[in-house]
Order: C-alpha cells, then structure tokens, then sequence
C-alpha cells in the first residue's frame, strides 16, 4: 500500500459541503415567512365556516332568544330546506340572474376595454375616469339615484320613455318580477363594469402590436383578429373575470335589498342574498339562514369548478 492511499484511508470520505444546512434553511424560509399570513387567512375564513356549519345542525327557536341553549337537529334542517319548494324557485331565479348579468357585464367590459385601447390618450383618461367615478360611488348612493332614475311617479326613465310617444306614464318597474330584475341587472351591471374594463385593458396592454400588425398585413379583418388572435391571448384574463363576476352576482344583496324597499313584493323578487336576510334577521332562524349559506357556499364552488379544473390541467400540462 502507497503512501497516497494510506492517507485516503485515514481521512476516509468526503465531508459534507459546510454550505448544506444553509440550503436547507433557504429552502424552509420562503414556507416560513407564508405561514403566519396562512394561519391569520385560516382563522379568519375557517372559523365562520365552522360556525355555520355548526349553526345549520342547531335549532332556533322562541326559547334560545331568551337565552336557552340551541340543540342539534344535524341534518333536520337541511332536510327542511330542500324539500321546500320555494327554495328552489330562489335556487334557479339566482343562478338564472347571476348568469345573465356575470355575461351582459363581461361582454359590455371588454367592449369598453377594446375602446380606451383604440381611442387616443385624451378619451382614454377621460373613459377611466367615468370608469372610477362609477366603481368608487357607494352601493347606497348609487342606489339612491336609480330608484331616483326609476320612480314610477316622477322617474326620469318613464318621462323619457313617454316624451318617445311609448306607454310609460306611471309604470311601476318594480312591482312586475320581470321588470324588477331587469333594473336589478342594470344597476349590478353599471357597478360591475369598471372592474372587468379595467381588468380587460390590463390584458389587452400585453397583447403584442407585432402579432396583431403581423395578422392584419396577412389580410384578418378587425373582428378575425379580435376572435383569433386578441381573445386567446387574454383569456385568462377573462376567465378570472367571468368567474369572479359570477361569483359576486350569485350572492348580491345590497342592490336587491334597496330595490326591495322601494316597493316590491319581496316573496317574488327573493334571490340568496335577500333570502338568508329574511330567515336570519326578518324571522330569527338563524339556523335554516346558516344552511342556505352553506348550501351559497358548495353552489359557488360548484359554478367555479369548471375553471378550477382548468387551471389544474394547466398545471399539470
């Protein structure tokens, strides 16, 4: 045995690079720094979840607003709730609405967003801010003014609508349910829009010039190359949007509520929102209002699916 190999044996092998643990700890760092804004978003979300969870298998009546403590039915008032048939008159009148204004609202979006991109900087700044104005206005005072815009009695829709020579005097919008919410889907709609145009343009700002200049040389009219070639480009973006839109107009309240008050029948004009109001704060049943919240809470996640799956076989692609 060599001299060279004797010494190879004695120092034996390799150590260790000194900078492993510091890998290690790099890699643990990120994870660490995410875990107390994960833990606040646990709590913060979690616990009402849980709560109404726990709510909607308890029973409340006369005596636990006197202090008695609530017992558990479990399942009893789940059972109460869909073999009622007015629950699902409110099931499909939310969906049906929510559906129809998430697609007017995304649809008039874009078409706002493709108009400040082809407008020059004047219009465009003068669009945003009638865009911000719109989105910033409080839900109350907004409202104040539609139900101004709307009355039946001194409306200036309806003047409008007779000066044009049509049967409009006196006619009240919100007493008919068809009429109810289509004024419900224009106010939902004007408040909506700004988000979806400004999120649109956003998107439409990274759409690159070359690509489009390159389509039009090659003979693609205005409506090809918005079909083929900008649509795809930004339809995540779209997507995010639609699905955000349907969300919020599935459990819209404060617009439906105020339309309510102005003088609607609000058994005919009931979506979830206003729903869950009525059974929890009109008829203290907080209870069957904390089962129709769970049941607003597998609904959503039910209409989002499609696109959560979407995304997940992005990822996986």
């Amino acid at each position: 045995m060599t001299a060279t190999e004797d010494t190879r044996i004695a120092v034996g092998p390799p150590a260790p690079a000194p900078d492993a643990p510091r890998r290690r700890r790099g890699k643990l760092t990120p994870y660490s720094l995410l875990l107390p804004a994960i833990i606040i978003l646990l709590v913060a979300l979690g616990y009402p979840i849980v709560w109404q969870l726990i709510t909607s298998m308890q029973h409340f009546g006369l005596a636990q607003q006197f202090g008695k403590p609530a017992e558990f039915v479990w399942f009893e008032n789940y059972i109460t709730l869909f073999s009622d048939g007015y629950t699902w008159v409110v099931v499909g009148r939310s969906i049906a609405f929510c559906l129809v204004t998430a697609f007017v609202t995304v649809v008039i979006g874009v078409g706002m967003a493709l108009l400040m991109n082809a407008v020059n900087n004047v219009v465009r700044i003068i669009l945003q801010i009638a865009l911000l104005l719109a989105w910033a206005m409080p839900v109350v005072a907004a409202m104040t003014v539609w139900n101004w815009l709307f009355d039946w009695r001194r409306g200036v829709v309806n003047y409008v609508l007779t000066s044009w020579g049509l049967d409009f005097q006196d006619h009240n919008w919100l007493q008919n349910p068809l009429s109810f919410f289509f004024v419900a889907m224009v106010i939902v709609t004007w408040m909506s829009v700004p988000f979806v145009a400004f999120s649109v343009y956003a998107g439409l700002t990274q759409v690159s010039t070359e690509v489009v200049e390159a389509a039009q040389m090659d003979g693609a009219r205005g409506w090809q190359r918005l079909r083929y070639i900008i649509l795809p480009i930004i339809r995540p973006v779209l997507g995010i949007v639609l699905l955000l839109q349907i969300i919020w107009d599935l459990r819209v309240f404060a617009q439906i509520k105020l339309l309510q008050d102005k003088g609607s029948i609000a058994s005919e004009t009931n979506l979830l929102g206003t729903y869950i109001y009525q059974l929890g704060v009109g008829s203290s049943d907080f209870a069957m209002a904390s089962a129709v919240s769970v049941f607003v809470l597998v609904l959503t996640v039910a209409l989002s699916w499609f696109y959560v799956r979407s995304l997940l076989k992005e990822d996986e692609s």
